[in-house]
């Protein structure tokens, strides 16, 4: 069965330390990462910073960068394509010796942050066996099982699960509502307060999960 993980690995131990170490609230948000042989991988990053230009610099000197492009200018974030050179044989072995999938890769102060999908607990193992064989601080912060379903990819409960649909196919989120959080607490036989919760933890999972990482992110 496959199984999502998120790892936190130290910056000095991962590409862009420089530019993360130079750079006054440097804050890096991969959205795509491909490895095309043993030796470099591809990512496209969105990036910001107190000084975009600072960073641009500490970016075009960062010794793990190289044939760094800028792909959209927002003022305050940038995206850019580079290939990372350096630091970077754990994204290696994951993608291409495990054949898993990074579905978030976020870094700021002094840590990256990396939510995989991997083919099987086992690739999980090896994965974490290659870090300590290598001398990487691998610290492993959450593992769950992928179900049957596809709630599971992102990080849902099945009763989350059912509680979101069912407030969807209710028009709980129509406006104006079709529906109430007493009308689901009905349906599903629970309290109100359980409706709440379950609705509060399956919305941060879906937008934790779905639309962001952050080294930050805090736990119920």
């Amino acid at each position: 069965m496959s199984t999502i993980a998120e790892i936190e690995l130290p910056a000095k131990e991962f590409a862009l330390r420089t530019a993360l170490e130079r750079t006054s609230n440097a804050e890096f948000d991969v959205v795509r990462v491909a490895a095309h042989d043993s030796d470099h991988v591809m990512p496209y990053l969105w990036v910001s910073a107190d000084d975009m230009d600072a960073l641009d610099s500490a970016l075009r000197e960062d010794r793990s960068v190289e044939e760094l492009t800028l792909i959209e200018d927002l003022d305050d974030e940038r995206l850019y394509r580079m290939h990372w050179v350096d630091q970077i044989h754990v994204v290696i072995h994951i993608l291409v010796e495990e054949q898993a999938t990074i579905l978030n890769l976020h870094g700021k102060d002094d840590r990256w942050r990396l939510r995989i999908l991997f083919p099987d607990r086992d690739s999980l193992s090896a994965t974490y066996d290659f870090c300590q064989d290598t001398g990487l601080s691998i610290d492993v912060r959450n593992i769950y099982e992928i179900s049957d379903t596809r709630h599971g990819l992102y990080g849902l409960t099945e009763e989350q699960h059912e509680t979101l649909m069912m407030a969807l196919e209710g028009g709980y989120y129509d406006v104006p509502r079709e529906s109430t959080a007493d009308d689901l607490a009905d349906n599903l036989s629970i309290s109100h307060q359980a409706v709440s919760e379950r609705l509060r933890r399956g919305h941060r999972s879906l937008v934790k999960n779905a639309l962001a990482v952050s080294p930050n992110d805090g736990r119920d």
